[in-house]
């Protein structure tokens, strides 16, 4: 008999900015995990957003992912160096009418929306671009407009499964199953008017064709599972199993991001602070004295 397959975790940081605690905790927690379960652990450069992505930040987010003492089982898979992929996931959908072309700029995705938010308070689409016939498309497209692709979430629904749901495992061993709820999401971008694919779906083709068996990442993104649950329903795609961790908080209760300049390692760093603070600070690592650093978690 042979032994089973390997778990395969990925960290998969965007390089738009430093690292902060939050993302240490998250890639600290991946390894743990891989490392517990004798699994590999992959790193993933989401760098589509070519506007903000810059190769700076992701050098100083593989030095600082060294710093923590995190080894990666083999070479970065960069985003924007695999966009056939994404275009034949593409493909997959539009062969079946599934996607659309949206025209509409963000000011008028907001007015018509009507206060309908989706679950990261974007203003759910209202589906004006949806019966714009194909000459009409085309003829748009040919003046110089530029569109967005959105899923037809009521078509993407009636050819999904019926009851979509995951294995939530959150940071114990304690198995759920969650109902996914797409359909919250209304139709939502796969493909931005950049010409990139959108987050849900890169994340879906990427996690498939890295092997990936287990998603290990912040309560921030639990609700993006259901988006993602779908399109990897739609495109035949394996359903990893989810932990979705807790939040590293600053002293402010806020959860911290980059949008909020959050303290990144890069400065904790360069004030004096150790890898095995950091870890210790975490709680991935155990000291005699209390580490100078103190990190909130929710």
């Amino acid at each position: 008999m042979l032994p089973p397959p390997r778990p395969v975790f990925r960290f998969a940081p965007s390089p738009n900015g430093l690292m902060h605690l939050g993302h240490a905790y998250s890639a600290l927690l991946n390894a743990k995990l891989a490392g517990e379960s004798g699994g590999r652990l992959l790193l993933r450069i989401e760098d589509l957003d070519q506007s903000r992505c810059k190769r700076e930040y992701e050098a100083a987010i593989v030095d600082d992912l060294a710093w923590l003492g995190i080894v990666f089982d083999a070479p970065p898979r960069r985003q924007s160096e695999h966009v056939a992929d994404y275009a034949r996931a593409l493909a997959s959908l539009r062969a079946r009418g599934l996607v659309y072309a949206c025209f509409c700029s963000r000011a008028e995705i907001a007015a018509a929306s009507e206060g309908a938010r989706d679950p990261d308070g974007a203003p759910i689409y209202s589906g004006a671009c949806r019966a714009l016939t194909p000459r009409q498309v085309a003829d748009r497209l040919a003046a110089g407009e530029r569109a967005a692709l959105r899923l037809d979430s009521a078509r993407a629904l009636a050819a999904a499964p019926r009851n979509l749901s995951w294995r939530e495992f959150g940071e114990g061993e304690t198995e759920s199953f969650r109902r996914a709820d797409p359909a919250a999401w209304g139709d939502f971008v796969v493909r931005g008017k950049d010409n990139a694919a959108s987050y849900h779906l890169a994340v879906a083709v990427d996690d498939a064709l890295q092997g990936v068996t287990d998603v290990v990442r912040g309560r921030d993104l639990y609700a993006a599972t259901s988006a993602h649950r779908l399109l990897q329903a739609l495109l035949g795609l394996p359903a990893p199993r989810y932990r979705h961790h807790r939040l590293v908080l600053d002293d402010a209760g806020a959860k911290m991001s980059k949008s909020a300049a959050s303290p990144p390692l890069r400065a904790l760093r360069e004030a004096g602070c150790s890898a095995r603070e950091a870890r210790a600070a975490l709680g991935f690592e155990t000291m005699a004295s209390p580490p100078r650093l103190v990190a909130r978690l929710s």
